[in-house]
């Protein structure tokens, strides 16, 4: 933790992108500070690629805390701050939406307080470095008919949880308007791949399949994601560290879009292939009542970031979904001791329907 000038304050690391952007940044040079609270969804397995590494640091704590913070950030001077602590699951937000008005809320402007004495401290040069970069979600804009979201676009949030993401963006803007704190704003769309929670619709199926339950879909399964393979978002992210500008927001979408049930029905054709069994895995399907207030198509434009960064992804969406399902075949260790330690996904456990 001695290259203040490299240093990153993660927080939420231990989750699912936050663990893939710390391995990101300790393998290209950074030293991060990792700060997570380890609820259900954090594991601290996800980072054992670098937990010896003397570039980083793990500190358990709630980015809420706001004397944890204020002591982190004086400590160790970090140049970046990159918060993706966050409640994420839409069927949690509308059973109980407590948790994500406290973390996506409250804790988010608690953090920025802490963030704006820290940096009313620094030099002037200093001040000019530092950037605050806050995670959010295509779903602030709502769902969109057709064509795709821009980041000038109007934010329409049709969940407590979506509508929680989209007062912390506002909360981080309006730090930067009333008080000058250098913010930035990255989005992504519908992110996967190895070590996601299984409560997502993705490692919720392959999960379900290995274990022989039903794999109920919502609704018809005709709602619409645009999906993004996590190593292409971290890619992309890493460039919003070294390259972003305050006041800016990113939207990184992987442009390969695709109904749930389309999606469900391949993951079960890769599992035919990899580990066949008596009968199909699609014959497991079964559609359930729709949740309330289920956006039918998510879709963003990836047009600045590309123009700007470079930036396009690289992992197709069959190819990252073959990826997946053979890290899920690969880790049962990892997936069945988070069963084990008798994991709920809000409206529905699992075996039932489930859905970002």
């Amino acid at each position: 933790m001695k290259n203040v000038e490299r240093s990153v304050l993660v927080t939420g690391g231990a989750g699912f992108i936050g663990s893939h952007l710390v391995e990101k940044l300790i393998f290209s040079g950074y030293s991060v500070i990792n700060l997570d609270l380890l609820t259900y969804a954090g594991n601290i397995d996800n980072l054992v690629s670098v937990s010896g590494n003397d570039k980083f640091k793990m500190v358990r704590g709630d980015i809420g805390d706001y004397s944890l913070m204020l002591n982190l950030l004086v400590e160790h001077q970090p140049k970046t701050i990159f918060n993706l602590a966050a409640e994420s699951h839409v069927d949690r937000s509308i059973d109980d939406g407590a948790a994500f008005i406290h973390t996506n809320i409250t804790a988010v402007y608690t953090l920025l307080n802490a963030t704006l004495t820290y940096w009313r401290h620094l030099s002037e040069v200093e001040k000019g470095s530092f950037r605050f970069i806050h995670m959010s979600t295509d779903e602030t804009f709502g769902s969109i008919a057709e064509g795709q979201f821009t980041e000038d676009s109007a934010y329409a949030p049709n969940s407590p949880y979506a509508a929680s993401k989209a007062a912390g963006d506002h909360l981080t803007r309006a730090f930067r308007i009333t008080y000058g704190l250098p913010t930035l704003i990255a989005r992504a769309s519908n992110t996967y791949g190895a070590r996601q929670f299984p409560e997502k619709l993705i490692p919720h199926t392959i999960i379900s399949a290995l274990s022989s339950l039903p794999l109920p879909v919502y609704g018809e399964g005709k709602n619409v994601r645009d999906w993004l393979y996590v190593a292409d978002l971290v890619r992309g992210l890493i460039k919003v560290v070294e390259e972003g500008k305050k006041g800016e927001s990113y939207n990184f979408s992987g442009g390969q879009t695709s109904t749930n049930i389309d999606t469900v029905k391949f993951i079960c054709a890769r599992l035919d292939d990899r580990v066949p069994r008596g009968s199909k895995y699609e014959d497991s399907i079964s559609f359930v009542e729709d949740r309330p207030g289920h956006d039918l198509r998510y879709a963003m434009s990836s047009e600045k970031v590309d123009r700007l960064f470079g930036w396009k992804p690289e992992v197709s969406f069959h190819e990252g979904l073959n990826l997946t399902v053979d890290w899920y075949l690969e880790n049962r260790t990892w997936w069945e001791t988070i069963l084990e330690r008798g994991y709920t996904a809000g409206r529905v456990g699992l075996g039932a329907g489930l859905a970002k």
